[in-house]
């Protein structure tokens, strides 16, 4: 496994695009989207968040809901983990760098629980990537939590048996520390609003009944879609092992909702 340079950063690959390219823009962007998000009424801590990934105009109110139940709370760490989809970079994958960039700014990679993960599951460092799926939850993050520092993990192999490794590596790295899991899935990818409420009913009930291996199954028998299944399903597996014992749907939305097409 190679090691990371401190003062590297992995530079942004969607500013502008998938997300406003200014720091006022994406700033004012991040920041509306969570003023108009509601704060629900949730029993006990928040353990982790399941976020979509499109772009901001599609994605970024659904994520607000999310992110404001943790707007300014404690946590020191967040660990994020996205699906792959584009490179193939292995089982599981995180930056050779030190920092992301957005344009609010850098985020600091969390290198001690890089080195923790490695020592539980193999991983790959990345010299480059082409993943929007992880960088698109850093501004909300960095809003919502300016001082944490990040565990980013890409998932590659999205079986059972990776989220049950992983889910056990996060569980005992999370449990030292304050730590927030992220998830990061968009859901059905098919042409007909009719076809997608219908996958993700599934998917949101299996959800909304913490029943991790039922939403495996489904994704497996293709019952239900999510580009991102892997990693809700490994950080829903994660957080149970620390305790968590219910969750919560906020929103959900299609890009119907948003272009009527």
């Amino acid at each position: 496994m190679a090691t990371t340079n401190p003062n590297s950063v992995r530079r942004s690959i969607i500013a502008g695009q998938w997300y406003p390219g200014s720091q006022a823009g994406l700033r004012e962007t991040v920041d509306a989207y969570l003023a108009q998000a509601p704060l629900a009424s949730l029993a006990g801590k928040v353990l982790g968040l399941i976020a979509p990934h499109a772009g901001y105009a599609y994605s970024g109110p659904v994520a607000a809901h999310a992110y404001k139940q943790v707007q300014g709370s404690d946590y020191e760490r967040a660990i994020i983990v996205s699906p792959l989809h584009r490179l193939n970079l292995g089982r599981f994958a995180v930056t050779q760098h030190g920092h992301y960039e957005t344009p609010l700014g850098l985020v600091e990679i969390d290198e001690e629980m890089v080195q923790e993960l490695a020592a539980q599951v193999s991983i790959n460092r990345a010299g480059a990537d082409q993943e929007h799926s992880l960088e698109i939850q850093l501004p909300f993050l960095q809003r919502a939590l300016p001082h944490v520092k990040v565990l980013p993990i890409m998932m590659g192999a999205q079986d059972m048996g990776s989220c049950r490794a992983l889910a056990k590596a996060l569980a005992d790295i999370a449990g030292k520390r304050k730590t927030l899991f992220i998830a990061s899935t968009d859901l059905a990818h098919v042409t007909s609003q009719r076809q997608a409420l219908a996958l993700d009913k599934v998917f949101m009930a299996d959800f909304d009944s913490f029943d991790p291996q039922r939403l495996a199954n489904h994704l497996a028998s293709g019952e239900t879609s999510a580009c991102g299944g892997g990693p809700v399903v490994a950080i829903m597996l994660a957080a149970q092992a620390l305790g968590a014992d219910q969750a919560r749907i906020l929103h959900h939305a299609t890009s119907y909702d948003v272009t009527g097409d």
